[in-house]
Parts: structure tokens; C-alpha cells; sequence
């Protein structure tokens, strides 16, 4: 088997994945520092914060297995997460009618208020980490990427 001559490909191909692993890279960069934040700041974790998060958005709750679906972390891990938050009096697990196996969790007052704070700090880090960045171009960026993850979903639907 020939290694691909490289004349022939196509050359928007290797700005793609230059472009990829920039991202990967200041993706790394970002969570990493966001980790290392959360934690000195809050005594949390990323995960802790993901759960919250998506409860925050959710104020009704969750199935604890559309939970782990929309985080893409097994039920395990998720389950985890949340009984730790419900020690701490931020969740709170309830059973779902007609359904004794499944589970609804939400947050609780405290947990509100707790991911309010840890989410206006979180900003404001984003913020700082990517401040050297011109609004018009993180804008542009943006919505950039947004067009390719819709691109991505299309291709996905066609298949």
C-alpha cells in the first residue's frame, strides 16, 4: 500500500486539521486552567459543575438517564456526581411516577444559588483565558463553528 501523494489531496484538508488541533490544544489549555480554578476556588470538580449546569438549565429536572445522554458520560458516572451533590444539599433525587426503576434529580435552593456563584466565576475566567482574542473575531469564530456543527449534523441525517 502507497502513501497518498500528497499533490493530489485536497488542499483545504490540511487547514482542517490545523485548524482541529488548535482546537484540541486550546481546549486542553482552557479546561485544564477551569479545573484547577474550580477547584481551588469551590472545592469542585468539572464534572460537579457539568451536572449542575445541565440541572440549572433543566429546572424541572432530569431523568438521571437524559442527564447522562445530554453529558455523554455513562449512568455510573453520573449517578456518582449526584450523590455526592445530594450529601452536600444541592440536589435532590425524586422517584418518577410510574416508573420505580428511574429517578428525577433537580437542584435544590442552595444548589441555585451555589452554581449561580461558581457560574459568574466560571465566566469570568472563560473570559479572561480568551481575552486576547478581538470580540469581532471570537464572534466570527463563533459563528464559524456553529456552521460546521451544523454541517456535521446534516451529513449525519443524510447518511
Amino acid at each position: 500500500m502507497k502513501p497518498q501523494d500528497q499533490s493530489s489531496a485536497d488542499p483545504a484538508s490540511k487547514e482542517h486539521l490545523r485548524l482541529w488541533l488548535r482546537l484540541l490544544k486550546i481546549n486542553r489549555l482552557v479546561e485544564a486552567e477551569l479545573r484547577e480554578r474550580l477547584r481551588l476556588s469551590f472545592g469542585t470538580t468539572l464534572p460537579r459543575f457539568d451536572v449542575m449546569s445541565a440541572l440549572y438549565r433543566n429546572p424541572k429536572g432530569m431523568k438521571m438517564s437524559e442527564l447522562s445522554r445530554l453529558l455523554m458520560v455513562s449512568n455510573g458516572n453520573v449517578t456518582g456526581i449526584v450523590d455526592r451533590l445530594t450529601e452536600d444539599g444541592f440536589m435532590l433525587r425524586e422517584a418518577v411516577p410510574g416508573d420505580r426503576r428511574a429517578a428525577r434529580v433537580r437542584l435544590t435552593r442552595n444548589g441555585i444559588a451555589e452554581f449561580e456563584r461558581q457560574a459568574a466565576a466560571h465566566e469570568e475566567w472563560v473570559s479572561e483565558l480568551l481575552g486576547g482574542l478581538d470580540p469581532d473575531d471570537t464572534r466570527r469564530m463563533a459563528d464559524d463553528l456553529g456552521r460546521a456543527l451544523t454541517l456535521d449534523r446534516k451529513d449525519a441525517d443524510d447518511a
